[in-house]
């Protein structure tokens, strides 16, 4: 290893990254942008352009990243993880072509553009009776009270589950969590067995919700995916309860995790909270492009080597492992302008924030839409929003992959 890799950031997971991952993504992208991890086991890219092309090479670089490693695993470890493994294997997200198509092509009708816009005025209700209940019991953590109940009620819409059971999708979510995201630590044994145990109860779940639907179809996902295509193909039984399993994690986790750090960032950002204030309607869209840009809920995306692949004049061999980290590319000078700087008024922003390509999220724009009526919503009726601490006394979660807080106390104004 030569002088330069010695310097740079090593370890992902080390307690300063977490605070900040920044200024480790700053070095690394400027002095080593493709970076052997010993830590990690993985090349680590990190600029822009390496990143978006990275994320296209579906060729070269596979999405199958659960299943292989199962392959790898020791007898002892297969038995406590493999389960899970198993469970999430088949997820669209960490599926290659042909089965990543023809996934995506059965789930896209929840996710058709003008279904989602139509539920704008539902989500809005949704947003308007959070922040009653917030201001009503005097609620002071805005991810348990607001950014966590928001998504959890318009994915189980979406999916077809009352809102009454909203509140069970905590605990299996943050499950999925300990293995998708690498939140836990070391502690492996019990996040596999907490993860198994989660998984169980919520694949029954789905089922029991899928027996409604047979017999009293709906305007939502399960109602549609029993019904199956135009063709008259649809996902089995097992393949409807993982896509659900999906949905409610992906749908859920992160935009929790996006709208507390738009409402963290605006408030650090006093100049651009005030400037939202001036027309928070008008200004809520760009606030929210600009904080999933600025402090988007991912940081890491894993990808197998099919092929050697080369970067920055850097050969990958087939066999490797590639982190490609978004939240490094979207603070990347080389394509954004002042990217240190938060401006909501930044146009264009085209940020990877969502990914890009074939495995670009499927829900980006009910995520963009949550987080414009929460953002809209919160500036407006939550006047001198600031936080209950100070900002070093926040906590966020010890994930590889993903970035978000664990609690955000807030204090306003709000009669």
């Amino acid at each position: 290893m030569n002088q330069i890799r010695e310097a740079v950031p090593d370890d992902l997971l080390a307690p300063e990254v977490i605070v900040d991952p920044h200024p480790a993504f700053r070095l690394l992208r400027e002095e080593d942008p493709v970076h052997w991890s010993e830590r990690h086991h993985a090349w680590l890219v990190t600029r822009f352009d390496d990143c978006s092309a990275s994320l296209s090479a579906w060729r070269e670089l596979s999405s199958n990243r659960v299943k292989p490693l199962l392959d790898v695993m020791s007898e002892e470890r297969r038995a406590q993880a493999g389960p899970v493994y198993e469970m999430i294997g088949d997820w669209m997200v960490v599926s290659d072509p042909p089965a990543h198509r023809r996934l995506r092509r059965l789930a896209a009708g929840a996710f058709n553009p003008r279904r989602v816009a139509a539920r704008e005025a539902r989500i809005q209700e949704v947003v308007d009776e959070v922040i009653d209940r917030f201001i009503a019991e005097g609620c002071t953590d805005l991810v348990a009270d607001f950014t966590y109940p928001l998504p959890a009620t318009v994915i189980a819409e979406l999916i077809g589950a009352p809102e009454e059971d909203t509140h069970r999708f905590r605990d299996w979510s943050d499950s999925l969590a300990h293995v998708a995201f690498g939140v836990g630590g070391d502690e492996r044994d019990e996040r596999h067995a907490v993860a198994i145990r989660g998984l169980e109860q919520m694949f029954d779940y789905f089922g029991e919700l899928m027996e409604r639907r047979r017999e009293e179809p709906g305007e939502d996902m399960i109602s549609d995916l029993l019904a199956g295509d135009e063709s008259g193909e649809r996902l089995d039984d097992e393949e409807i309860k993982s896509m659900c399993a999906l949905m409610l994690f992906a749908g859920h986790e992160t935009t929790t995790s996006t709208i507390a750090s738009a409402m963290l960032m605006l408030i650090q950002h006093p100049d651009q909270m005030e400037l939202l204030r001036s027309d928070p309607d008008g200004l809520a869209a760009g606030a929210a492009e600009e904080a999933l840009r600025y402090e988007g809920a991912i940081k890491v995306l894993h990808r197998w080597v099919k092929e050697d692949f080369e970067v920055q004049g850097t050969k990958i061999e087939a066999g490797g492992r590639v982190f490609v980290l978004p939240a490094a590319a979207n603070r990347d000078p080389r394509k954004f302008e002042d990217p240190e700087t938060v401006d909501i008024t930044r146009s264009p922003n085209p940020h990877i924030a969502f990914g890009r390509g074939m495995h670009a999220c499927i829900g980006a724009q009910l995520a963009r839409l949550e987080m414009r009526l929460a953002i809209a919503s919160l500036v407006k009726r939550l006047p001198g929003l600031r936080l209950g601490v100070a900002p070093e006394e926040l906590t966020w979660a010890p994930s590889l992959a993903s970035r978000g807080l664990v609690a955000m106390p807030v204090e306003h104004d709000a009669a």
